[in-house]
C-alpha cells in the first residue's frame, strides 16, 4: 500500500505557542484535527527566535548560522528602514521547496518568508515596497509568480488593507483556498501572521489574540473542506506549526544611544548614523553587537566591559554572549556579542532619547516598532516553546512526541515527500511517519 502523500500542506500560524495548545484543543477544527493527528507541543525554536530565521529553519532544517538568515532585517545602519531578508538567493543550502521542484512536484507558497525570486511555481512572496519609488504590487510581481499574483489580486485584492491584520490573512486565506481548488499543488507553504500581529499590539493573553486563534480555527476548517472539495484529501498530509512563542514586555532598550554617548557611533547633522566602531542590531528580544573591525581585540574588551557595566546598573539583560557563545546557540558567528533581554524588555536600534524607555499606554501598533509583546528571545527561555501537529497520508495517528526542535521539521517534511534534505542540522521525526 502506498503511504506517500501526493499533497502536503504546511500551515504556519506565526506566534502559535505551546501555551495555546489547551485552548485550540477545545476549538472545533483544531480539536477535530487533533483527534487523529500526531503532535509535539514542546518545539524549541532557534536563536534569534524571529519569523524570517525561523521560517528558513523550517524549510532547511538548519540553524541560522548555517542557512544565513540570521535576523529579519539586514544590518544597514545608514538606512532608516533596512531591507528584510526577502530573497531565496540569501539562503545557503537546499530547501524543501527546492528539492520538491527538482523532483517534479508542483509547489505553491503564500507569504512564506525568504522565497523572493525562487523557483516556486505559484509564489506570492512576503516582500514590501521599501523605497520611495517602489509600488507594492510591482515589487510582489517582480519577486514572485506574476500571472498567478495578478489572478489573486484581481479576485481577492479588495480584502487587503496594506499589511494590517486580519485583512492581510483574509487575502492570503482566500488565495490559498483558490490555489487548492485550481492548482492542487503537491507542496503548499502558507504563512499566516494574524495572531502574531494581535499579540504585538495587544499582548499575549489579550481578547484580540484569542479572537485571532478563533479565526485561525475557522481558517483551518475551510482549508480542510477545500482539500476535500478538490478531491485530494485522502492523498494529503496537513502539517500545522508555529515558528516561535512570544513574551509580554513594556520597556525598550536602545543600546545605540549608549554607544553614541560613548563615541562609538557618529551621526550627521540630520541625526542619521554617519559612521560607527560598534553598533547594536536588534532582534527584538535579543540583539547583536557588531564591531566595524571585529579583529580589534582592544575595542572588543572595551565594549564587553561597557555592556557588563551597563547591565550591572540597569539589570535589563539575562546574558551577554561572546561571538563563540552566540555561534554555539546557532546565531550569527560574525557578531562580536549577542545580548539576551530580560523578560519585560526588548531591543530597538534608536540613537536618540533614553537608553531605556518605558512604553506608554496606546503606543503599541501606533508608533513604528513599539509593541507590548514580542519574540527573538533565547528559545530555551521558560514557557517559550511552539507546536508541531501533523495528520493525513503518511502520518501515524496519535503519536505524541515529548519534545523536538524547529530544525527537525524540514528533514521530517522532506522524508514525508520521500526526499532527503541535505545538510540539515535536525533529525527526521521517524516516530510520526508511516
Amino acid at each position: 500500500m502506498n503511504k506517500t502523500a501526493n499533497h502536503i500542506f504546511v500551515i504556519s500560524y506565526d506566534g502559535l505557542s505551546t501555551k495555546d495548545f489547551d485552548t485550540i484543543s477545545t476549538m472545533p477544527h483544531f480539536g477535530s484535527f487533533l483527534e487523529t493527528a500526531s503532535y509535539c507541543k514542546k518545539v524549541y525554536s532557534i536563536y534569534p527566535s524571529l519569523t524570517y530565521p525561523a521560517h528558513t529553519t523550517i524549510v532547511t532544517g538548519r540553524y541560522p548560522k548555517n542557512h544565513g538568515i540570521i535576523n529579519n532585517t539586514l544590518l544597514q545602519p545608514y538606512r532608516e528602514s533596512p531591507d528584510w531578508y526577502w530573497l531565496r538567493k540569501q539562503i545557503k543550502g537546499d530547501t524543501i521547496y527546492d528539492i520538491a521542484v527538482k523532483a517534479g512536484m508542483k509547489v505553491a507558497a503564500l507569504l512564506w518568508p525568504v522565497t523572493g525570486k525562487s523557483k516556486i511555481h505559484y509564489n506570492l512572496p512576503e516582500i514590501f515596497a521599501n523605497r520611495p519609488w517602489q509600488n507594492q504590487v510591482m515589487v510582489s510581481l517582480l519577486n514572485g509568480s506574476p500571472i498567478y499574483q495578478i489572478e489573486l489580486n484581481k479576485r481577492f485584492g479588495h480584502l487587503r488593507k496594506g499589511k494590517s491584520q486580519p485583512h492581510l490573512d483574509n487575502f492570503v486565506h482566500q488565495s490559498l483556498l483558490y490555489t487548492i481548488k485550481t492548482k492542487k499543488p503537491n507542496l503548499t507553504l502558507t504563512h499566516y501572521t494574524d495572531l502574531d500581529a494581535m499579540r504585538h499590539h495587544y499582548g499575549f493573553d489579550s481578547k484580540e489574540a484569542q479572537l485571532a486563534l478563533k479565526r485561525h480555527d475557522e481558517r483551518l476548517g475551510e482549508i480542510i473542506n477545500a482539500i476535500k472539495d478538490a478531491g485530494i484529501y485522502e492523498n494529503s498530509a496537513i502539517i500545522i506549526l508555529g515558528d516561535h512563542s512570544s513574551l509580554d514586555e513594556n520597556k525598550i532598550i536602545n543600546l545605540n544611544v549608549l554607544l553614541k554617548q560613548k563615541g562609538y557611533i557618529e551621526e550627521d547633522k540630520k541625526g542619521n548614523i554617519k559612521s560607527y566602531r560598534a553598533i547594536a542590531k536588534n532582534c527584538d528580544g535579543s540583539a547583536y553587537v557588531y564591531l566595524k573591525n571585529k579583529k580589534d581585540l582592544e575595542l572588543a574588551q572595551e565594549i564587553h566591559r561597557l555592556l557588563n557595566d551597563f547591565n550591572d546598573k540597569y539589570k535589563c539583560m539575562d546574558a551577554v554572549y561572546t561571538s563563540i557563545e552566540a555561534e554555539k546557540l546557532g546565531a550569527d558567528p560574525t557578531c562580536s556579542f549577542m545580548l539576551e533581554a530580560s523578560e519585560g524588555y526588548y531591543f530597538l536600534d534608536g540613537i536618540e532619547g533614553d537608553i531605556i524607555r518605558k512604553i506608554q499606554a496606546g503606543e503599541a501598533g501606533k508608533i513604528p516598532h513599539v509593541t507590548i509583546n514580542t519574540h527573538g528571545y533565547n528559545p530555551y527561555k521558560k514557557d517559550y516553546t511552539t507546536i508541531f501537529m501533523a495528520a493525513g497520508k503518511g502520518i501515524k495517528r496519535n503519536v505524541v512526541v515529548d519534545n523536538m526542535k524547529l530544525i527537525d521539521e524540514g528533514p521530517t517534511i522532506a522524508r514525508l515527500m520521500r526526499q532527503n534534505l541535505k545538510g540539515a542540522d535536525g533529525r527526521v521525526i521517524e516516530e510520526i511517519l508511516e
